[in-house]
């Protein structure tokens, strides 16, 4: 065994046993390396490997600290594995969740989108004026479908640096993921085929499968080990399932992220079924360890995968640009697009290639990625610390959501309208489910900076969980 080994089984050790507690602060690189007798280098690599397996989180200018312990929601204890839903209606209810969050000086506990003081605003706004001066008169043409060839590029490249090999005329620039996933999720069905959902799942899949006159089929998933592969199986196995619709790293809501061999083993069986994966991965690049999550179509060899992403939740969520990688599909989406939008803004495309061509953008996720995991480790703290015991709150390696499951008999509904009342909005569970199995449940930001305002909010949210377990 090699030293640095014995120092992460150590440490490891050290932190089952409770000798290091959740927070505690571990001894420095140069003190370990005072008391160990090892390089800076050999106690260096023994932190990464800490870090990267979840054990501990670096904090910036601070150093390494005990990571929060995953918590498990009882929710994937229940004997529901798969659910059939011939007919959905959600939208309503959704739209009127997302609008209620529109009040001012709200606090967006419930936005789908990271701290808006996160982006960078004045880099991206030079490339913007930057790509006015010199676009083309022809730019609208030049920006059709597919998209603007540089910007097709340059997302190409980001896939070849994983190993992954996506020629850009496999790639369809959309107005934003949704758009992406849409398209995607038309190409491959017809109305009343069945699709496989995650439970919970992001309700924009939800609405899209009402739109489509879809059905869906929604498999138990785990808050952190993800989609229960064998439950999936069985949904394929009795139904003529055409397409899944999956997040496969930092899922929304419960931030899950599925192993190399979990998302290898789905591909195998997507492959077997011959069913299309709809690949939503719109926050790949907010990890908190050392290297960024494959998705799943790095293991795709037949062309069933259509990976979505987009720069929404990294750069500004206005811009609406994000993009497929179709393979084969590449062509019907486009058809596709040129009945409905016809194609993504030409301004912000070049803009988008302006930025990307730069290191402005690698150096933004580096800092992006340090202050997410910060915050949401503090917000974590937060709320353990306010909430009632009885109170769960489920942590996870990346993004910045946290799943909160509150006792089986609380109705997160009524939690939220009355957190809405003191301008606090939450996304209550029911959003992401056809059923009613997640009503206990909310999912909540923590990109922003817990300052007297965010934690004034917390310490409502507690005090009106603990009314809610009194009455």
């Amino acid at each position: 065994m090699a030293k640095y080994e014995k120092l992460v089984e150590q440490i490891r050790n050290q932190i089952q046993n409770d000798i290091w507690a959740v927070g505690d602060k571990l001894p420095s690189l140069r003190k370990q390396t005072e008391t160990t007798g090892m390089s800076l280098m050999t106690v260096l690599h023994a932190y990464q490997v800490l870090e990267s397996q979840g054990w501990i989180v670096s904090h910036a200018r601070s150093g390494y600290f005990v990571a929060p312990k995953i918590q498990y929601a009882s929710t994937t204890e229940s004997d529901v594995t798969v659910q059939t839903t011939e007919t959905i209606d959600i939208n309503d209810f959704i739209f009127d969740v997302l609008q209620a969050s529109r009040k001012p000086h709200i606090i967006d506990f419930g936005s789908v989108y990271p701290d808006p003081t996160l982006y960078p605003r004045q880099q991206i706004n030079k490339s913007l004026i930057a790509a006015a001066r010199t676009m083309p008169t022809s730019s609208a043409l030049d920006n059709r479908p597919p998209g603007n060839k540089e910007l097709r590029q340059l997302i190409a490249k980001r896939y070849a640096a994983q190993g992954i090999s996506v020629s850009p005329d496999e790639i369809v620039i959309t107005a934003g993921a949704l758009e992406a996933l849409n398209l995607s999720l038309q190409a491959v069905t017809q109305p009343g085929d069945w699709v496989i959902v995650e439970s919970p799942t992001f309700y924009g899949a939800l609405q899209s499968l009402q739109r489509l006159n879809l059905r869906a089929l929604s498999v138990r998933t785990h808050p952190r080990e993800g989609i229960d592969l064998e439950s999936l199986e069985k949904a394929l196995q009795s139904h003529p399932v055409k397409a899944c619709w999956l997040m496969t790293n930092h899922q929304n809501p419960l931030g899950c992220t599925l192993t190399e061999a979990k998302k290898e083993r789905l591909i195998e069986l997507l492959s077997q079924y011959n069913v299309f994966l709809i690949e939503d991965d719109v926050y790949n690049e907010l990890y908190f360890g050392a290297n960024k999550p494959l998705p799943a179509k790095a293991f795709d060899q037949d062309g069933l995968a259509l990976h979505c992403s987009s720069f929404s939740k990294t750069l500004v969520a206005g811009f609406r640009i994000g993009w497929v990688a179709a393979g084969k599909m590449a062509l019907p989406i486009q058809k596709l697009q040129m009945m409905s939008t016809l194609s993504a803004s030409a301004p912000i495309q070049l803009a988008l290639a302006n930025y990307l061509s730069t290191r402005n953008y690698e150096n933004h996720l580096r800092k992006l990625r340090r202050t997410l995991e910060q915050r949401k480790f503090a917000t974590w703290q937060m709320l353990r610390a306010h909430l009632p015991t009885s109170v769960s709150v489920n942590y996870s390696e990346g993004g910045y959501f946290l799943w909160i499951e509150l006792p089986q008999h609380i109705d997160a509904m009524v939690l939220y309208q009355l957190a809405l009342k003191d301008n606090i909005s939450l996304a209550p569970g029911k959003m992401f489910s056809v059923s009613d199995q997640f009503n206990h449940c909310l999912r909540l930001n923590a990109s922003f900076d817990c300052a007297t305002t965010e934690e004034r909010a917390i310490k409502r949210l507690a005090e009106l969980v603990r009314a809610m377990l009194d009455e």
